[in-house]
C-alpha cells in the first residue's frame, strides 16, 4: 500500500491481518514466530523445523491467540470463536512466520467497527495484558511509535472491513525514512535472538536502500571441466541414474548409459574416459559389479562408484559387507572428510542423502584402499584406491539431501575434473 498525506507518506506490505469482517464473520490471523528464509530449500527446511520445535515461539503465538480469542468473545456469539488453523508456516521475502487463524460470528447489535475497536491494539505488537503492556511501552520506549502498530485498510459501503497491521512499513517525512521493527519478549526470550529478529524483519528495507545486499545464496556455476570427456554410466537397475547423468552433463561431459549386463563389451568398444558405476538394489554380485571393477582395474580405466558401486569396489579387492541395523533410505547424515580426492574444496562436514542397508566392513577393509570420508554414525562413506584411478562414495551426491551448498554437484564436478586428467595421462602413456 501507499498512503499520501501531503508532507509524509506510508509505504508498506503488511504480512499480518488486523481484523477482517465479512457480513457477520470476523477473522484475524495472529503472527508470532520468525525464521530467516535463505533461498536454499535445505537450509530453509531446517529453519522451519527449528521454528516449529521452538517452545518459546509456540508460547508466544499461544499467548497472542488466547488474547485475540478474548477480544472476539466481547462481540461474538458464544461458542462461535474458534481457531481454524494452528501454527501454519507462511513464506515472505526473506523470512518465515508461524500463523494462527481465528474466526467468530458477530452477535446482533455489533458491527465491523465494534470488532475493530475490541481488538485495539493487536496483542502481537503491544503484548499482554494489554493495559499493562501499553503502560510498559510508554515507560520504556524512548520514542513515540507513531504509525507503527496501527492499522491500515478499508471499510466498504456495506459495512464490511478489511485491515492489516501497520508493520513492515516505511514512514517518509522530511527526507527521512523510518522503518520500525520489533519482537515479542517473553520471560524465556534470549535478548540476542530477539535483537537478531528485529534486524531480520528490517532486511528488505536495507535491500531497498542498498540493492547490492545479497538476497540469497548464488547458484553454483558449474565449470565446464568435462568438455571432451566421454563418461559411461553403468546402470544397475537404479532409479537415480538420470540425475547422476544430468550432473555429469552439466560439466560438459558426454554421457552414455548402459545396463550392467554386457557393460564390459561396450566399454571395450567405446573406450570411455571414465566409468561411473551406479547405485542399485540388492548386492553388488547380483549385477557383476566386483568382476567389472576387477576388469576396469586391469585396463586402468578411471572408475567412480556410487552406493552399490562403492560396495562392489570393496568386494572386488577382497573386502566384505555388513548390514546396517536400521536401513538408511532417504535419510540425511553429516559426512566428515579430509579434503582429498573428490572432496577437495568441499566443506567438512556437509550433509548428504543416503539410500543403503549394506556398508563396508572395517575389519576386512582392503589395504589397497583408503577411507576418505565417514558419516556421523561412523559408517564408511567414501573410499579411493591408493594407486589406481578408482574412487567411490556410499552416499548419493544426486539426492536433494546433498543439495546444501551444491556439494553433491560440486563433488561430481571434481570427480570428472580429476579423472578426466587421469584418463588423459593414461592415453598419453
Amino acid at each position: 500500500f501507499f498512503l499520501q498525506f501531503g508532507n509524509e507518506q506510508l509505504v508498506g506490505a503488511s504480512p499480518e491481518m488486523f481484523i477482517r469482517v465479512d457480513g457477520d464473520r470476523v477473522e484475524t490471523c495472529p503472527i508470532a514466530g520468525t525464521a530467516r528464509r535463505s533461498g536454499d530449500p535445505l537450509r530453509d527446511a531446517e529453519s522451519i523445523r527449528q521454528l516449529l520445535n521452538s517452545t518459546k515461539e509456540e508460547s508466544e503465538l499461544t499467548m497472542c491467540t488466547d488474547v485475540d480469542r478474548n477480544d472476539k468473545s466481547r462481540v461474538c456469539v458464544p461458542g462461535s470463536v474458534r481457531v481454524i488453523s494452528r501454527r501454519l508456516i507462511e513464506s515472505y521475502a526473506g523470512l518465515f512466520h508461524t500463523v494462527d487463524h481465528v474466526k467468530g460470528t458477530l452477535m446482533e447489535g455489533f458491527d465491523s467497527l465494534d470488532a475493530f475497536l475490541t481488538h485495539m491494539w493487536a496483542v502481537t505488537v503491544i503484548g499482554a495484558p494489554k493495559k499493562a503492556a501499553a503502560q510498559a511501552i510508554e515507560d520504556l520506549e524512548k520514542d513515540a511509535r507513531g504509525w507503527y502498530g496501527g492499522a491500515v485498510g478499508m471499510v466498504n459501503l456495506n459495512g464490511d472491513i478489511n485491515t492489516g497491521i501497520l508493520i513492515r512499513t516505511i514512514h517518509l517525512k522530511d527526507s527521512t525514512a523510518r522503518y520500525p521493527a520489533g519482537a515479542t519478549l517473553l520471560y524465556d526470550s534470549d535478548p540476542a535472538s530477539e535483537d537478531k529478529e528485529c534486524h531480520l524483519k528490517a532486511t528488505n528495507f536495507f535491500r531497498a536502500l542498498y540493492p547490492s545486499i545479497a538476497t540469497g545464496p548464488d547458484a553454483h556455476q558449474t565449470r565446464k571441466v568435462g568438455e571432451g570427456v566421454r563418461l559411461l554410466l553403468v546402470d544397475n537397475d537404479d532409479c537415480f541414474i538420470h540425475t547422476l547423468a544430468n550432473y555429469a552433463r552439466q560439466t560438459g561431459a558426454t554421457v552414455s548409459t548402459y545396463r550392467s549386463n554386457g557393460a564390459l563389451e561396450v566399454i571395450d568398444s567405446e573406450k570411455p574416459d571414465i566409468v561411473l558405476i551406479s547405485p542399485g538394489p540388492g548386492r553388488p554380485a547380483g549385477f557383476g559389479v566386483p568382476q567389472l571393477v576387477q576388469e576396469l582395474a586391469k585396463r586402468g580405466i578411471p572408475t567412480f562408484g556410487v552406493c552399490l558401486g562403492l560396495q562392489g569396489i570393496v568386494e572386488a579387492f577382497g573386502g566384505r559387507l555388513n548390514v546396517l541395523d536400521d536401513p538408511m533410505h532417504g535419510k540425511g547424515s553429516l559426512v566428515t572428510h579430509h579434503g582429498r580426492g573428490v572432496f577437495h574444496g568441499l566443506p567438512s562436514p556437509f550433509r548428504v542423502g543416503r539410500y543403503h542397508s549394506l556398508y563396508a566392513d572395517r575389519e576386512t577393509f582392503p589395504s589397497c584402499l583408503e577411507i576418505t570420508a565417514e558419516s556421523d554414525d561412523g559408517v564408511i562413506m567414501a573410499i579411493r584406491h591408493r594407486d589406481l584411478p578408482i574412487e567411490a562414495v556410499q552416499f548419493h551426491p544426486e539426492s536433494i539431501l546433498s543439495l546444501e551448498r551444491d556439494c553433491g554437484l560440486r563433488l561430481m564436478e571434481k570427480m570428472i575434473e580429476t579423472y578426466a586428467h587421469a584418463a588423459a595421462g593414461l592415453q598419453r602413456a
